[in-house]
Formats: C-alpha cells, sequence, structure tokens
C-alpha cells in the first residue's frame, strides 16, 4: 500500500464513522457543556448533539452509562492520541507551503476547532 493509498483509507474510515455518528446522533456538530461552570474544579459535563439529544444515555444506581455504537467508534477513533496527531498536522501546515499558500482544508479544521 502507498502512502496515498494509506491516507486515503484513514479518510474513508474516518468519513464512515463519522457519518454514521452524525446520523445515529441527530446532528454532525457537537459541543459539550459544563455543569457548575463557576467552579473552576468541577469536571462535570453533559455532551450533546447540538439541537439533538444528550448522547450519553443510562447510568444511574447501579447502571453504567452508555453512548450508541455509532457514537462510541467514532468517539473511540478520534481517541487523544489522533487528536495529538492532528495537531501535529495543522502546526505543520499553519505557516502553508513554500509559497505561504495555507491548506483550505486545514483552515477549516481549524475554524471547526476554535467554535468548540
Amino acid at each position: 500500500m502507498t502512502p496515498a493509498d494509506e491516507i486515503r483509507t484513514a479518510a474513508e474510515k474516518l468519513r464512515a464513522l463519522a457519518t454514521a455518528a452524525a446520523d445515529n446522533s441527530g446532528s454532525s456538530t457537537w459541543h459539550a457543556t459544563r455543569h457548575f461552570p463557576d467552579q473552576p474544579d468541577s469536571t462535570f459535563t453533559t455532551l450533546w448533539a447540538t439541537g439533538a439529544r444528550p448522547l450519553l444515555g443510562g447510568g444511574g444506581r447501579g447502571r453504567v452509562p452508555y453512548v450508541h455504537a455509532p457514537v462510541g467508534n467514532y468517539a473511540a477513533a478520534m481517541d487523544p492520541a489522533v487528536g495529538l496527531l492532528l495537531t501535529d498536522l495543522l502546526d505543520d501546515l499553519a505557516d502553508g507551503d513554500d509559497e505561504g499558500v495555507v491548506n483550505p482544508w486545514a483552515l477549516a479544521v481549524a475554524r471547526a476547532l476554535n467554535k468548540q
């Protein structure tokens, strides 16, 4: 497999996972609502599909919380290791190519992340 094939395969996999998660959750944009924002040490948040429902269900006394499989599969695919590699990629692309032209997809990713 060539490097280009590897990149395209990864993009295809991530696209399929993201599409399935968006379809299952009812939205392609998600956000977290922090509980007790006036308490800086509080780590309680709710993850929402924007304009839809919370992404974490169940839980409570004696019950383990869950997410639907497409949402969990996407979250697992976008784990911190992937996030750190994406930061390296964005850092590498930030100043543009040899002519200073910034990759428009890198800028779109950055803008989407900065909206969170």
